[in-house]
């Protein structure tokens, strides 16, 4: 059985809701179970000490708490203003949207319509019992989403109802793709295939327009996986398919890892995706501990870029989405990384997919963001930007996707923020030929956050999208707006204690 934290572990943890720092933006690692968070780092603790400092004088001219002043526009905008104080020029925010909320109110209405297609998103059946799983929320609050803080939480926090709260209330997300993941014991998956069919149709139902997709997962290797695969097909209800070449994502001891150019595994089903017409296949790559050499032996290799270039070129009417990007530091602060890429310019793995396009000849290979992006927005915004100055560049800007892996970390509404207000500092676009972000609404953010996507599942910008603006999803925020009236900066998972 798989266990995603030990009673030990979570010992030395608390719940992200109860203890951390309700924050517009994370201000410490939070963990979604799957491993074990950091202690916030002493950089992080200056962000959360400027927050509460800078939320105190722009709520207290208000005549608000700043509680309540975080959960503004202008809250948002002073927790990148404290990131700034902290890092350097990294996101565009002017001190008038922190001090002025008709400033900072113009700017997120204008922003609320763009088109954010979010490809990675979860939630957890009725039935599932793992509490462990906790975890995730816990370790968000304590490093990247300090809204999470001062709530009991439970399981109903990663299920369905908090679910379209969070993705579709809580953030400006028009259509969310709902994903699964695989364990070599079938009782620990999130969510059925079935079920994830069912909740994509029910939804689509509900709002009257395609407001979600839904992968089916296939497991290599597992008894009878092919023959669900030839079941799936003969009706299916999902728009993608999703596979982890490390087989269990949480057990170094699993017995069912394999490789993407595996001709006598693989290309059977290739043959069968290619002839269903669901072409898109996300992969999950990389999210490695700092010892996995040790940690993951004779498995760690599977999570790595090392079989990605054949398999592309052989299937070149496939779409090879790899989520995470194949950034390989997990359950760290990027300050290792960060050091590296100063030294040397690579990310390990993340480099290396960047360079497959050109070295292999495809057009076929695009890299997602879900949690890599999360994992540096807010603790490390320069890494952030080294990142994504990466993939753009090796890849083009209309290779590189948008996921959140929410409902993990809560609303993903922060990392969005982030995304729109990042830069890549000019020094380091000088250094390594990086070029400019642009604005929040301009094309490379506007392609990542949703063109790309939107192109990969044969979506109408003009007809399709637009009418998503007047459905009954539309209709539900604009009333939860009027109800709730604020976000409220609620992150889910383990943080360490204090």
């Amino acid at each position: 059985m798989v266990h995603l934290l030990s009673e030990a572990e979570l010992q030395r943890l608390r719940p992200a809701q109860q203890d951390a720092f309700r924050s517009p933006v994370p201000t410490q690692m939070i963990s979604n179970g799957e491993f074990t968070p950091l202690p916030q780092s002493e950089q992080q603790r200056k962000v959360e000490a400027r927050i509460k400092e800078l939320a105190a004088q722009y709520g207290r001219r208000l005549g608000m708490s700043r509680r309540s002043f975080l959960t503004t526009a202008s809250g948002m905008a002073t927790a990148f203003l404290a990131m700034n104080d902290v890092f350097g020029p990294v996101f565009e925010v002017s001190k008038a949207e922190a001090a002025e909320p008709d400033v900072a109110k113009a700017r997120a209405d204008a922003l609320a319509g763009q088109f954010i297609f979010d490809i990675q998103t979860h939630f957890v059946h009725d039935g599932f019992k793992q509490e462990d799983l906790l975890g995730l929320a816990k370790y968000a609050a304590d490093h990247w989403n300090k809204d999470l803080k001062g709530k009991q939480l439970t399981l109903a926090y990663y299920k369905f109802e908090n679910y379209v709260r969070q993705i579709f209330l809580n953030s400006d997300t028009k259509i969310a793709l709902l994903s699964g993941a695989p364990f070599d014991d079938p009782s620990w998956w999130l969510i059925p295939n079935d079920q994830i069919a069912d909740t994509v149709e029910a939804v689509n139902r509900m709002a009257g327009a395609r407001r979600m997709l839904g992968h089916f997962v296939f497991t290599p290797g597992q008894k009878g996986w092919m023959e669900a695969v030839d079941k799936a097909l003969e009706k299916p209800g999902h728009q993608a398919w999703k596979g982890y070449t490390i087989g269990d994502p949480l057990s170094p001891k699993t017995q069912f890892p394999w490789r993407l150019d595996d001709e006598k595994l693989m290309y059977p089903f290739y043959e069968k995706v290619v002839k269903s017409g669901i072409r898109q296949i996300a992969i999950h790559k990389g999210l490695m501990p700092a010892d996995y050499e040790k940690s993951w032996a004779k498995v760690w290799e599977y999570n790595t870029h090392w079989d990605i270039g054949k398999a592309a070129k052989d299937w070149p009417q496939i779409n090879f989405i790899f989520y995470h990007g194949c950034l390989q530091p997990f359950m760290e602060s990027p300050e290792r990384v960060m050091a590296e890429f100063d030294k040397s310019g690579e990310i390990k793995w993340a480099t290396h997919l960047a360079r497959i396009p050109e070295e292999y000849g495809v057009s076929n290979v695009y890299a997602e963001l879900g949690t890599s992006f999360a994992t540096c927005a807010t603790a490390n915004p320069r890494f952030a930007a080294a990142l994504l100055g990466t993939y753009i560049k090796g890849m083009g800007a209309d290779h590189v996707v948008w996921g959140t892996d929410s409902v993990w970390y809560g609303s993903p509404q922060w990392q969005i923020e982030a995304l729109r207000r990042l830069e890549i500092p000019e020094d380091m676009q000088k250094k390594h030929g990086f070029k400019p972000l642009g604005p929040a609404d301009g094309f490379v953010k506007s392609t990542i956050f949703g063109h790309n996507s939107a192109r990969l599942f044969n979506m109408n910008l003009r007809t399709e999208v637009e009418s998503l603006s007047h459905d009954r999803m539309a209709k539900l925020k604009r009333d939860y707006a009027a109800v709730e009236g604020v976000r409220d900066n609620a992150a889910y998972g383990y943080v360490a204690r204090g």
